[in-house]
């Protein structure tokens, strides 16, 4: 398991890289797919649980913010998601009684959820976009890894026994660590960024990248899933991979906008 995780990394990794670094369209599109394939995933989860999501609906709604995200230059594009809930109304009366207010509800949520991965291609859209976006992954994937290993070396303490009986207090102080570790190290690097806000963001990007997981954890428990899909060796599905990220992406963007570029 663990050397199927490290060459799916060595394998996508680049690509992401790539992908931040030449930004525009290819970032765009990179987002675009993990949008699609993540949309696929709580689609079957929400399936599951008995609700008909439509899944077409949510690939529209995913489109809709992704374009919301390239034309809009100010912050998350808003307006999308008013157009976004317009149409899931518009088809509850188009194709009742089929398609219930809790296959709406559902539809929706999974939408909005996946739809945070908008947060990836905004993050490069900011002055020195390419710092945060590198750091946002490097953070959010660096407390996932010490937390995973000193979880298994130290971990005793469960901090969620029913929701995910492998997480420890001890994996999650080491999560918390790394992402800690992360800011100094770019705080370093790049002598500009402000060392005590960057410290800060570390702590509260750890936190957020922990919930994250938690989170998607709840989805496939209550939908009787191991993993979101096999998409990915050793890592499961888009949202096994990303579920952090989708907490911690819009945290470091307003972070960012608010207390660091002002």
């Amino acid at each position: 398991m663990l050397l199927q995780r490290i060459i799916s990394a060595l394998v996508g990794a680049p690509l992401i890289i790539l992908a931040v670094y030449h930004a525009g369209l290819p970032l765009l599109l990179l987002t675009g797919i993990i949008v699609f394939l993540g949309l696929r995933e709580i689609s079957e989860m929400l399936s599951r649980l008995g609700i008909k999501p439509s899944f077409w609906l949510a690939q529209a709604g995913g489109l809709i913010l992704l374009g919301g995200a390239y034309l809009y230059h100010d912050g998350y594009p808003g307006p999308t998601i008013t157009i976004i809930l317009f149409l899931q109304l518009i088809a509850t009366v188009a194709f009742y009684p089929r398609y219930s207010l809790l296959d709406i509800a559902g539809t929706l949520m999974g939408t909005l959820y996946v739809g945070l991965m908008c947060y990836f291609y905004l993050l490069r859209t900011l002055p020195d976009g390419w710092i945060w976006l590198v750091f946002m992954f490097a953070g959010t994937w660096a407390c996932d890894t010490v937390a995973f290993f000193v979880g298994k070396a130290f971990g005793k303490r469960r901090i969620a026994p029913v929701l995910s009986p492998k997480k420890t207090l001890e994996g999650a102080a080491g999560g918390l660590l790394g992402s800690v570790i992360i800011s100094y190290l770019f705080a370093i690097i790049y002598p500009f960024l402000p060392l005590p806000k960057l410290l800060l963001l570390g702590c509260m990007l750890g936190v957020a990248a922990e919930v994250g997981d938690l989170l998607e954890s709840a989805f496939k428990r209550q939908a009787g899933l191991k993993d979101s899909s096999t998409l990915i060796p050793g890592h499961g599905g888009i949202l096994d991979r990303f579920d952090s990220a989708l907490f911690t992406a819009p945290l470091v963007y307003y972070y960012v906008r608010l207390f660091i570029i002002g």
